[in-house]
């Protein structure tokens, strides 16, 4: 963390009461890009979050805005310039959901503007700059939140649960799928990126891997274009994460129609296997012996259909209204970031 100088920390204190939603009061947000499919579910969970007032909506480029500005879901949304957004101090959080080129340098002026900042994932494919954000987001002290899919989703935190009262036994295999089946256009946006498939999925699996165990000692990575579709994107992708004393797989490809995605987590004393992720989610247990909640034998917990990114912005009202940590820190942020890196050949293993 960079440290204060007298000027940053009057600076800060100046800025501090501006952190906190005044009680009873809404949290007034602001729209900044509108390329990212994510956009039309985030919408509808703030607009169906009282803690939550979406007052405004920008998009920078205007071939942009002309192609998608007219979208049912953004009607009787106030479009405003990002200069206008980024000066207006009623405003307190800004939700990014433009381009993986644009995210950290519309980040930057978002924080540096003194606002709340939830970021669509990837972020970048660079890890200095990205650090840099969180360094500006933590001398500021504004919550910063990336856009992972399953920070809260109830089979992974079943299984965070069972491995963190030691139910499992030695865990010591992490397997996960995320798969698509990407358009065209979607293939395009990838292969602009080494990482293909790995960098533009792979995080939400790897997300949850670090969950458990933290930073990896080791990572390999194997990026393949495999298909027969005319074109360079990496579609068949595999990540082998080694930790002192266990070993993760993620896999990713944009080429199955039935865009398989499971976690599975195993131990010497018993397993957990998540499939389907979602929408409705089904948790396989099984252990050797009585652990915990769970009898010998195999189980399942079923649980209904969650709605995406609830709980991400309830959580994100929570710390803006309290001025407390968010779930998953900074730390955690940069680590996620480095290790997606890794995993997508963009840093070394």
């Amino acid at each position: 963390m960079t440290p204060f100088n007298r000027r940053q920390f009057l600076a800060a204190a100046t800025a501090a009461p501006l952190l906190q939603a005044a009680p009873g009061s809404k949290i007034r947000t602001g729209i900044l890009g509108i390329q990212h499919s994510h956009l039309t579910g985030k919408l509808k969970v703030m607009r169906d979050n009282p803690d939550f007032d979406v007052v405004a909506i920008c998009e920078p480029d205007d071939a942009t805005r002309k192609l998608r500005g007219g979208s049912a879901g953004l009607a009787g949304l106030n479009w405003i310039s990002l200069d206008e957004l980024l000066a207006d101090k009623s405003i307190e959080l800004v939700v990014f959901e433009g381009e993986v080129k644009d995210a950290v340098p519309f980040g930057q002026r978002v924080l540096g503007a003194n606002k709340h900042l939830h970021l669509e994932k990837p972020p970048t494919n660079k890890l200095a700059p990205f650090r840099e954000l969180i360094e500006l987001a933590r001398q500021k002290d504004r919550r910063i939140q990336l856009g992972y899919l399953w920070r809260f989703h109830p089979g992974t935190d079943l299984a965070l649960e069972a491995f963190r009262n030691g139910w499992l036994g030695d865990v010591y295999m992490i397997r996960a799928t995320i798969n698509s089946d990407r358009d065209m256009a979607q293939r395009e946006v990838e292969a602009r990126y080494g990482g293909g498939s790995m960098f533009e999925l792979g995080g939400h699996m790897i997300d949850r891997v670090i969950a458990f165990w933290g930073r990896p000692t080791e990572v390999r990575h194997w990026l393949h274009h495999d298909t027969r579709l005319q074109d360079t994107v990496k579609d068949n992708t595999l990540a082998v994460f080694e930790f002192p004393k266990g070993l993760a797989v993620v896999v990713s490809s944009s080429r199955d129609p039935v865009s398989h995605r499971t976690f599975e987590v195993i131990g010497s004393e018993g397993s957990i296997l998540i499939d389907p992720m979602e929408p409705a989610i089904t948790a396989r247990i099984q252990v050797r012996t009585a652990q915990g909640p769970y009898a010998k034998g195999v189980q399942e917990v079923k649980f209904p259909a969650q709605t995406r990114f609830a709980k991400d912005f309830e959580d994100l009202a929570r710390a803006i209204r309290t001025g407390s940590p968010l779930r998953y820190s900074y730390d955690h942020e940069l680590l996620l970031q480095e290790t997606l890196l890794r995993a997508s050949g963009e840093l070394p293993a």
